[in-house]
């Protein structure tokens, strides 16, 4: 594959702000100076510790430790590699990518799988988009079923490229072996049905979608991911899954299911204090809020809510209004998702109608508008409340066996919140709804907690040989070598003295800090050094530049950096001839007869040992 020529990522690090990059996947704040932070989008957090200088062109984690640039961004929320992350970003901001042999970069059979099943997505997305706008027979049932029976405008099919597949399914893969898409992008994509070990031909292409509403699935960067395809009446009888009405597209290189939420892509720049998240149970019931003006609703992708969702909207806001179907699936999805919310640290409420017996989300905005949606949040009920009344719905007519049956209940969810004060806090709101004494719901609390630790403690010890999680990455120069590597980033003027002054072997090359400060030395040595803001060429793998960006992150206070420099060089300097000199004082010391080493060596060693240990260590300045 053709490489890319420097001097173009140097041009794509200049052009490109890493603010715009990193806001697609964070909510960003600011923090003081050019600072920017928002939540750590590499580990759950609830207080944001990411931070973005976009002056500097880095990023940093103070929690995980992360750091990085805007390409390293992008490969790490993304899984892309150098090249693919660089060509990304260059598609994303127009901005053409060189490479250093000839002029037009990889082939299509050179992309990576994961970008080109992206692209292959965009096809398929303008493939059943334009099926839907065609003035034939598919067109025109497929235009009156999301007008008529659906009762959606036109311009939320436009804005959302809601497609169609004709009940033959044909077309598509005609289209994509035009554009020409690898086999392995074909066979993995999801989009068809092929035989194992069939010769990848057009006629091999059977279509997963026929005769069905085609609603594009977009990841939180906007991305075609999947398809939720809807049945309808052209759905033909040999299509194995005639009887769902909605079929989803399989897990992919690209797509997986609980990953992702609808329309977090749209919602997740319309929220802010006093615009929650709407949390509603399908794609459609999503469409219509935001239809009729609704423009924070997300839906996932079935009723089935993950951690990693709710992980993934914590990112961009703390509050969430759970508004599924009052019928008895809506209700105990909610009850699903009520604990995990609490231990996501969310704030979560439910929005309930008073006398309606069945609430459909759909159906009430179709009828009602935005209004509905006033409605609906002056009778919302907070999460305590609509639990309680989901275990206990008729406290005042409650015997003790049922009020104690709900309370099991009830502490069993709040004890998914993990902060002692909001425990505290529920616990309060639950005893009044309950109509118990709060001392009583306390050691009901307790008495939960305890048999939690008891089973807890009961379970076998977990293989001490199984792998341990990584150690973050250290928020600032914590050994030598990684002291003088901050002074060589952030100093560059002691780089040459540096290289004149330390001794190579005195370096521990068993770390990524020792492996960089020899590079950069020995760069310093023969005047090759590039520059802090040029040092791609010298980074080669992501723990170096991962370790780079955390040190060139934060401006280290040093009055006298010189001064720093050389207590660093006698630190590495002990280090590195203090254990030989221990193990000759045992030798000298040791009486016996069979020493192998001769006396008059090892004192010779010795005072060369003291005499190097006792020499001051000055930097020259470079000239």
């Amino acid at each position: 594959m053709p490489s890319i020529k420097p001097t173009c990522v140097r041009d794509l690090k200049l052009r490109v702000n890493l603010a715009d990059v990193v806001s697609r996947v964070v909510t960003l704040r600011k923090a003081g100076g050019a600072r920017l932070k928002g939540l750590c989008p590499f580990h759950n957090e609830k207080t944001p510790s990411f931070h973005v200088d976009a002056d500097k062109g880095f990023y940093k984690c103070f929690g995980c430790g992360k750091a990085g640039d805007l390409i390293t961004f992008v490969r790490e929320t993304e899984q892309l590699n150098f090249s693919e992350a660089v060509e990304a970003l260059g598609k994303r901001f127009g901005i053409v990518i060189e490479y250093e042999e000839g002029t037009g970069g990889p082939s299509p059979a050179e992309r990576s799988l994961r970008q080109e099943i992206f692209d292959l997505h965009d096809q398929a997305a303008e493939h059943f988009h334009q099926a839907l706008k065609a003035n034939d027979a598919t067109g025109t049932f497929f235009r009156q079923y999301w007008l008529e029976k659906r009762r959606f405008p036109i311009e939320v099919a436009d804005e959302f490229k809601i497609g169609a597949a004709d009940a033959a399914g044909s077309g598509l893969g005609a289209l994509l072996l035009r554009k020409k898409f690898s086999e392995e992008a074909l066979r993995r994509c999801g989009l068809f049905f092929i035989h194992e070990g069939a010769a990848l031909t057009l006629g091999s292409l059977r279509s997963r979608f026929r005769g069905r509403l085609m609603i594009p699935i977009r990841d939180h960067q906007g991305r075609v991911v999947a398809f939720t395809a809807r049945q309808t009446e052209l759905t033909p009888a040999d299509d194995p899954a005639r009887e769902a009405k909605y079929v989803n597209s399989p897990e992919t290189p690209i797509f997986t299911k609980g990953n992702l939420l609808f329309n977090l892509d749209r919602a997740r720049t319309s929220v802010g204090e006093g615009r929650p998240f709407v949390l509603v149970e399908g794609q459609l019931d999503a469409l219509r809020c935001w239809s009729a003006g609704l423009k924070t609703a997300i839906a996932p992708q079935g009723t089935s809510i993950t951690e990693s969702q709710l992980a993934l909207l914590r990112r961009y806001h703390s509050q969430v209004e759970c508004f599924f179907d009052s019928d008895t699936a809506g209700q105990k999805a909610a009850l699903r998702f009520l604990p995990m919310a609490l231990k996501a640290g969310l704030e979560v409420r439910f929005l309930t109608l008073a006398g309606v017996e069945k609430m459909d989300p759909d159906l009430l905005f179709l009828e009602r508008g935005l209004a509905a949606y006033e409605e609906v949040r002056r009778q919302s009920q907070s999460a305590v409340e609509f639990a309680c009344r989901a275990f206990l719905p008729a406290p005042a007519k409650a015997s003790a066996e049922q009020r104690a049956r709900a309370a099991q209940q009830v502490v069993e969810i709040i004890a998914a919140n993990e902060s002692d004060v909001g425990r505290a806090n529920l616990l309060r709101e639950a005893s009044g709804n309950l109509g118990l004494l709060p001392n009583v719901l306390q050691r009901e609390f307790e008495s939960f907690l305890a048999r939690q630790y008891r089973q807890s403690a009961a379970r076998p010890a977990p293989n001490s040989e199984s792998p341990t999680q990584p150690v973050p990455l250290p928020t600032g120069a914590q050994t030598s070598e990684q002291h003088l590597l901050l002074l060589c980033l952030h100093f560059e003027a002691l780089g040459k003295p540096l290289s004149h002054a330390l001794q190579h072997d005195w370096i521990d090359m068993g770390h990524t800090a020792g492996v960089l400060l020899n590079r950069f030395l020995g760069e310093f040595e023969h005047d090759a050094w590039p520059g802090r803001d040029h040092l791609d060429t010298l980074l080669e793998t992501p723990e170096e530049r991962a370790l780079v960006a955390a040190l060139l992150f934060e401006t280290p206070a040093i009055e006298d950096p010189r001064k720093i420099a050389q207590e660093g060089l006698r630190q590495l300097r002990t280090r590195a001839l203090e254990p030989r000199l221990r193990e000759i004082e045992l030798a000298l010391a040791n009486t016996r007869a069979d020493i192998e080493s001769d006396p008059i060596s090892l004192l010779k060693e010795r005072s060369e040992l003291h005499r190097q240990l006792r020499q001051p260590l000055v930097l020259t300045p470079a000239v």
